[in-house]
């Protein structure tokens, strides 16, 4: 009897796991109430709100011991969160955020970045590609967030104040008719087999430029004027290439560099540092704890995220907290349950009886449903099963 005892105890030891979130998660159909895209981006683009009678599949978040107020958190320096519109810019918006605040953390200055430079300079090279492949190209909405640092590599940056991107009188980006122009003349260019670059590159920066209106080749800061490349080196004094992008995943080999396999990733890159989950969480742990902000990229689409309670969690139904393993993880890359729909940028911690929460900025419409606007909660647990790929400065990695 005395040997029955411990194991009767370890076993309910291991059935009780984290039961602050897990214990009593139950799904409902709920059919989405309006939020801020309805609300504020729709009336302001003058656009007709399309009718959604259907119900989704959510989590119903009755626990208690969820984060409430962003101010509860650690958190370090970033500009105030700042809405995408009606655009698949998030990969901008989150790295762009996430620059900003190295460039603060390196060198103490407190600058606003133009997220719709970065967007304009990746569709040119999307394009280019485009020529090349012969329009095996994914060319839509959407890319990945290193591809700010392959940008500013290649162009440089300009500060939003020089290069708004869109409409004077715009209250919000909209890329829903630019898109449909770039990807029809596309389409064209394919089915003519019209593969001059220089006049596709043209014709795509002029549909850009209509809509988004000319990225400046050179602009006055306190008194001195800059290029986008010299203003990158000298004044920001940003080395983009001092920054990694992991992920982990068993499809390809540990510690070492691989590509990404994912739409968004349409110029294939491959030079995501590929780690197992645990090594993974450490490093994100350390590294904002030690006050590097970083920016993540994963799969918002899911039950446990309510937009309007802010909180981002892993309910019981989908899988228990202690069985978040590497292969649950890959399960869910394999079957595409998780895939690499949002960008956003994680800017700090807390705690709560013993569980790790993290501090999302976020650009999309989403994140401003709730009452801390531009912010999100996640879960420890969403983080390690949902967050595909993160980027972050390579002291960090090391």
């Amino acid at each position: 009897m005395k040997k029955i005892i411990p194991l009767v105890t370890l076993i309910l030891s291991l059935l009780i796991v984290n039961t602050s979130i897990a214990q009593h998660n139950t799904g409902k159909f709920e059919k989405r109430k309006a939020g801020f895209y309805s609300k504020e981006i729709i009336p302001a683009l003058q656009k007709k709100a399309t009718a959604k009678s259907h119900k989704s599949f959510v989590t119903d978040i009755t626990i208690a011991n969820i984060p409430t107020n962003k101010e509860s958190f650690k958190y370090f320096w970033h500009n105030t969160p700042e809405s995408q519109g009606s655009t698949g810019t998030c990969w901008c918006y989150a790295a762009t955020s996430f620059v900003e605040s190295e460039i603060y953390r390196t060198t103490n200055q407190k600058v606003e970045l133009s997220e719709m430079y970065f967007t304009y300079c990746d569709y040119i090279e999307r394009a280019k590609l485009f020529v090349e492949k012969r329009g095996d190209v994914y060319f839509n909405h959407g890319s990945e967030a290193n591809a700010v640092l392959l940008r500013m590599q290649q162009y440089g940056a300009v500060p939003l104040s020089e290069y708004a991107g869109k409409p004077t009188k715009a209250k919000f980006h909209d890329h829903g008719k630019m898109m449909d122009e770039m990807k029809a003349f596309l389409a064209k260019t394919k089915e003519n087999n019209n593969w001059n670059s220089k006049d596709v590159i043209s014709t795509i920066k002029a549909i850009m430029n209509h809509y988004m209106g000319t990225p400046p080749q050179s602009f006055t800061i306190e008194g001195k004027q800059y290029s986008p490349m010299s203003y990158m080196k000298d004044y920001l004094k940003f080395h983009p290439d001092n920054y990694q992008s992991l992920m982990s995943t068993m499809s390809a080999p540990y510690h070492q560099e691989s590509e990404l396999i994912e739409a968004d990733n349409w110029f294939h890159g491959d030079n995501y540092y590929n780690v197992p989950i645990k090594e993974y969480m450490t490093i994100i742990d350390k590294a904002i704890k030690k006050g590097y902000t970083i920016c993540v990229c994963g799969d918002v689409s899911e039950p446990g995220n309510n937009s309007f309670k802010e909180v981002s969690i892993i309910p019981d139904f989908d899988i228990p907290s202690g069985y978040i393993n590497q292969s649950a993880r890959e399960l869910r890359l394999q079957n595409k349950a998780t895939t690499d729909d949002h960008c956003l940028h994680l800017v700090g911690y807390k705690t709560i009886d013993n569980v790790k929460w993290y501090l999302i900025k976020d650009s999309g419409a989403g994140g401003f449903d709730g009452d801390n606007k531009g912010y999100r909660f996640f879960h420890e647990d969403y983080i390690k099963l949902k967050i595909m790929n993160i980027m972050l400065h390579k002291d960090m990695t090391k």
